[in-house]
């Protein structure tokens, strides 16, 4: 086998001396740079270059994969153009996108196909019904699977009976505590909690109206919410309007002496500062401020518009702090109601009162259970 090396300044005039030596049809079969340390300053950079004419190299630049030149010769390895890997890789990738395509058209498919099959036709309505009023998923089947566990096979297969079931179902879990009820002569004092941008302070407000304004309620209140100015400086022009005495208090000891310069009243509200749940130290300051005041109703005060897990999370750091009733807001602005029902129906707080408005003092409901239950289903406007 004919292999020679060459060096030259240069891989081009190194390549032009084995042309001349070797012929055209060459093969360079390896490059380096020669490593020469402090003598490279002298005698400039070399290259060497190893060839042959007699052994067979294919280029990267056929057109067609190689021929064997005999049977004695090894077998060519393939032009880098002909295996084409970037092809290969885009059709790979182009594959697994198809079939990650198909695959969530089958279990979207799968899921449609196992709701209508698990469900009989006069179920299907319902279960449809409060997929419409926004109630999730699973605790949309759950629901179903249980009137179907309760009705015989003769009322499922009348879709009237079924409405009427569903409908008397959820009313049963949805548990209500009814109004504020004051009673003349006896402070009763009602705080509001609950996390930021829910409505604290016009709901307040809203109540605050009813019973001083169409009760004709003692009625007072108490803002400890100093860090935000613009809420108490809203809760002052209500109290003004409503001719309202108003304390803001900042203090375990200023609370104190709020609840006791109100001994007379017959109903004090407590319009609190919003607090993440996730905000420990404000939390605790807040159930601080509540133990001084001894309220009796905590009322949790939630949007219908929040997301299902981010009720949840907030009553679950809300009951700890003393929360006992549950007020939800805004049902005006949800596009169905349905959202919150599996938070009444597992947070275990009755359901106080329903907002759905910013008028004061109208746009404000107490919950009754049989009205949200025909919300849901949409027998009933929010």
């Amino acid at each position: 086998m004919d292999v020679k090396t060459y060096r030259a300044g240069s891989l081009q005039e190194a390549l032009r001396v084995i042309r001349q030596d070797l012929g055209p049809d060459a093969a360079v079969l390896h490059t380096r740079e020669v490593p020469q340390g402090v003598m490279r300053w002298l005698k400039g950079r070399q290259v060497e270059v190893t060839a042959s004419a007699s052994v067979r190299v294919p280029s990267r630049f056929e057109s067609s994969p190689p021929k064997q030149t005999s049977a004695s010769t090894a077998t060519a390895v393939p032009a880098a153009h002909y295996d084409d890997f970037r092809a290969r890789f885009r059709d790979a990738i182009r594959d697994d996108v198809a079939q990650s395509t198909s695959l969530v058209e089958d279990l979207c498919r799968e899921s449609s196909d196992h709701s209508k099959r698990d469900l009989p036709e006069s179920l299907f309505e319902g279960y449809m019904q409060l997929l419409d009023a926004e109630v999730p998923e699973q605790a949309a089947r759950e629901m179903l699977e249980q009137l179907r566990v309760a009705c015989s096979g003769d009322e499922l297969e009348d879709s009237v009976i079924v409405r009427t079931r569903l409908a008397r179902q959820l009313e049963d879990q949805i548990r209500c505590s009814g109004p504020i009820r004051v009673t003349p002569g006896q402070q009763r004092t009602v705080a509001l909690v609950g996390p930021t941008g829910v409505g604290k302070t016009t709901t307040i407000a809203k109540l605050a109206g009813n019973f001083r304004v169409r009760e004709q309620r003692r009625v007072g209140l108490i803002a400890v919410d100093t860090y935000r100015i613009a809420a108490v400086e809203q809760l002052r022009t209500y109290a003004d309007i409503i001719d309202l005495p108003m304390e803001v208090v900042t203090t375990p000891r200023e609370m104190r002496a709020a609840i006791s310069r109100f001994a007379d009243l017959d109903l004090v509200l407590m319009d609190t500062a919003g607090r993440s749940p996730r905000d420990e130290i404000r939390i605790q300051k807040l159930k601080t401020m509540l133990a001084e005041a001894t309220p009796d109703e905590v009322h949790l005060v939630l949007s219908s518009v929040a997301n299902p897990a981010t009720l949840k999370q907030a009553a679950e750091r809300f009951i700890d702090v003393g929360a006992n009733r549950l007020l939800v807001t805004k049902l005006d602005e949800a596009t169905g109601v349905g959202g919150i029902l599996p938070l009444i129906t597992t947070c275990g707080l009755p359901l106080s009162y329903l907002t759905d408005g910013q008028d004061v003092p109208n746009d404000i409901a107490p919950a009754e259970s049989r009205k949200l239950a025909r919300m849901v289903l949409g027998h009933e406007l929010a």
